[in-house]
């Protein structure tokens, strides 16, 4: 089994539809040509990164024109820069 792995200070996010947008508040479906690059997705693995703030697992924001998005056995990842890390999404109880 091949497995990618990132080195330095980089994460690997992995890019699922479930994070983008389909259709507008009014119903309308939204094409594949233009919707826009997710801003979110969920941690793999992370490389060589001292007392990081997020796991695998997690999900996060992170800043729009960032990483370098590819392939790799049929889905769609992203090596992005730790710095380039904006939030980590998480669920919270209502008040």
């Amino acid at each position: 089994m091949k497995e990618l792995q990132p080195l330095n200070e980089n994460v690997l996010i992995e890019l699922s539809e479930e994070f983008t947008e389909t259709k507008t508040a009014g119903g309308i479906i939204i094409p594949d040509t233009a919707k826009e690059k997710p801003q979110m997705g969920k941690v793999i693995a992370l490389g060589n990164i001292e007392n990081p703030a997020v796991s695998a697992g997690d999900v996060v924001l992170y800043k729009k024109f960032s990483g370098t998005e590819m392939k790799f056995e049929g889905k769609d990842y992203l090596f992005i820069p730790y710095a380039d890390l904006l939030a980590k999404i998480v669920e919270t109880e209502e008040i």
